[in-house]
């Protein structure tokens, strides 16, 4: 038997994500097929190449993960089966949980709000999620000229829509919350 060891940084992405970085052979698959790649400065393979090759910091700091639209297509498209959109969803985790410095203050305040109508409601409330992201980040008028638009076409209500368990997301959260206190 071999015994490995591997880095503290590396052992809580596996953990969280409960796959390997070293797992990934770097074929750029989930790179070719990611919609936000055009508006990222790295390709999102990078980031797990950050992490197999000991560059903790740059994979966290990287505004990539922020970026991230968690659409799977990624996910889908890999042929090592590697999960990039959780691993994505693990890095951002970990940066808040080490206190790493956000490269766009917006970015963590619409990450903020996005959760913030989760934890209440147990999936996105589109309006809930634009208020209170106006209001964090102090963008009030931006983007005021399509919303008469969006609804018009049903886009954004103004009632949020309840599913049906929404104590389970909420258990979920004090669980998460349990566990950062730690």
């Amino acid at each position: 038997m071999v015994a490995t060891h591997k880095h503290p940084i590396v052992e809580e992405l596996i953990e969280i994500t409960g796959q390997d970085p070293a797992d990934c052979y770097q074929c750029g698959k989930c790179s070719a097929g990611c919609p936000v790649r055009e508006f990222a400065a790295e390709a999102p393979n990078k980031i797990v190449r950050y992490m197999q090759l000991g560059f903790y910091d740059k994979a966290l700091m990287s505004k990539t993960p922020w970026l991230c639209a968690g659409c799977l297509t990624c996910s889908s498209r890999c042929p090592q089966s590697f999960d990039l959109a959780r691993f994505m969803d693990a890095i951002r985790e970990m940066a808040l949980h080490h206190k790493v410095e956000i490269p766009e203050s917006n970015t963590l305040k619409f990450h903020q709000s996005f959760l913030k109508q989760i934890r209440s409601y147990g999936r996105a409330f589109e309006f809930g999620l634009v208020l209170d992201y106006k209001m964090k980040s102090f963008h009030l008028f931006q983007d005021a000229d399509v919303a008469p638009e969006m609804f018009i076409k049903g886009k954004i209500g103004l009632i949020p829509h309840r599913i049906h368990n929404r104590d389970k997301v909420k258990e979920i959260f004090a669980k998460i919350e349990k566990e950062n206190k730690k």
